[in-house]
């Protein structure tokens, strides 16, 4: 069973990741800014964490407002850093753990959380600037599974669905079956605006009382609004809320081993590091809740033929279903059907991926882990109807399927000229790609 050996809290402001960058450590305007994440790296260093779960907020780099959630799960393998402007900061990509993410993803929901997912996302400072103070910028030593909240479209999440989300965290990190020790991680504020005529606002008595609550006094802090949160500290600084997620992640009982708070600019940074005290859960609890996660989907394991398109098949299938999904992109359709190989080779897809595509093996690909809507996609490029795809992935010639149906002779795609053949199943067999007919 996994245990949670602490949680750190702390600032992400960009001044963070360009002190480090710029080689400030013995210049005083910038040296309390180290000072403050010193003891931060020691401890992450001595307690050696086998996975670090980390809560941040994207600042409109990799999630922007035409589709924004308030929390997206990371499951893919790798997260590089993400270009804000000018360039990406030249730290190494970070490492996820997607069966572990995917532990994660069934206990929230079971817990009626709602989630977005996310690979192949950059991130940005919010993620990258304090990390890279807490860990040797070279290497990162352990997993880190990334977790968005959408603090910047309004409305944004209460305080308090922040708290109980960090409690349903906890549940679901202590009843993961892998023997390790997880931290759990929170950024963002402390006090600052940084729009309209209340730009530069800061309010440092407030960021104080803040850390003090977080540590000894949580459940008040849930029982505040976000106008609170934004009279007080800055309507930015409300992002302190995701604090709560790791302080709920954590028993009531924590040690606080290091603090640290100092205001250069724009932003009051602090570092705040709590050791968990709490005795592990009895077994019975732990198994108990492991019923609760998968109880939703206890049995469908048994139903042959049935592939449920979960967040781990999304990982490891991610390359050749974004290959795919861009089929709605007319370039990339011109090239699939002109240049198909020079594609693949561009793209980097495997040999296996190569020959499902090239030979039209429905039912591999979806064992392989491709969504089926991926194929109708492709289906529709290469003017197989739907139907070809559904016989074929039944193991069934298309006049036996179509037996089946209730309108034997009706042929469809996606694709937005519907082709004469596929007026009537007979005549539009003859004109489908010979590999389609013969699957």
């Amino acid at each position: 069973m996994a245990k949670i050996i602490g949680g750190i809290a702390t600032s992400h402001s960009p001044t963070i990741g360009f002190a480090l960058d710029a080689g400030k450590q013995n210049d005083p305007v910038w040296a309390p800014i180290f000072e403050g994440f010193g003891p931060v790296q020691q401890w992450l260093a001595e307690k050696k964490p086998d996975l670090i779960f980390y809560i941040y907020n994207d600042h409109i780099t990799s999630f922007f407002f035409d589709h924004y959630s308030h929390f997206a799960l990371g499951i893919g393998e790798e997260y590089p850093a993400a270009d804000e402007g000018g360039g990406p900061r030249k730290v190494p990509p970070i490492k996820g753990d997607p069966d572990f993410a995917e532990h994660i993803a069934f206990s929230l929901v079971a817990d009626e959380f709602d989630l977005s997912y996310f690979q192949g996302k950059g991130m940005d400072h919010g993620a990258f600037s304090p990390i890279s103070m807490m860990m040797p910028k070279k290497e990162w030593p352990c997993p880190i599974v990334p977790f968005q909240v959408g603090v910047l479209e309004v409305p944004i999440p209460s305080a308090r669905r922040c708290w109980k989300l960090g409690q349903s965290l906890r549940r679901a990190i202590l009843s993961y079956p892998k023997d390790i020790n997880v931290v759990v991680i929170s950024t963002g504020g402390l006090s600052h605006q940084v729009h309209g005529e209340r730009s530069g606002f800061n309010n440092v008595p407030w960021d104080m009382q803040f850390l003090d609550m977080i540590t000894d006094d949580p459940v008040s802090l849930t029982e505040m609004t976000i106008a609170d949160y934004a009279r007080l500290g800055g309507q930015e600084g409300a992002e302190i809320i995701m604090w709560l997620i790791m302080r709920g992640a954590l028993s009531m009982n924590v040690k606080k081993v290091h603090q640290s708070y100092y205001l250069p600019t724009m932003t009051g940074l602090a570092t705040l590091i709590l050791e968990d005290q709490s005795i592990d859960p009895p077994a019975d609890t732990i198994s108990a809740y492991r019923e609760h996660i998968y109880a939703q989907y206890k049995g469908i394991e048994k139903l042959e033929g049935n592939y449920p398109y979960t967040v781990s098949r999304m990982s490891k299938s991610y390359r050749i279903n974004t290959f795919l999904h861009r089929l709605i992109d007319p370039e990339h359709r011109r090239r699939f059907k002109e240049d198909q190989e020079a594609l693949f080779e561009e793209w980097k897809l495997t040999d296996e991926e190569r020959y499902l595509i090239r030979n039209l093996e429905w039912q591999k690909m979806i064992h392989y882990g491709v969504c089926f809507f991926m194929l109708e996609k492709m289906g529709a490029v290469i003017g197989t109807s739907n139907l070809h795809i559904y016989a074929a992935m039944a193991g069934k010639p298309l006049e036996e399927f179509l037996k089946t149906r209730n309108a034997p002779g009706a042929l469809y795609s996606v694709t937005g000229n519907v082709p004469a053949k596929f007026e009537k199943a007979q005549e539009g067999q003859k004109d489908v790609p010979e590999a389609v007919v013969k699957k």
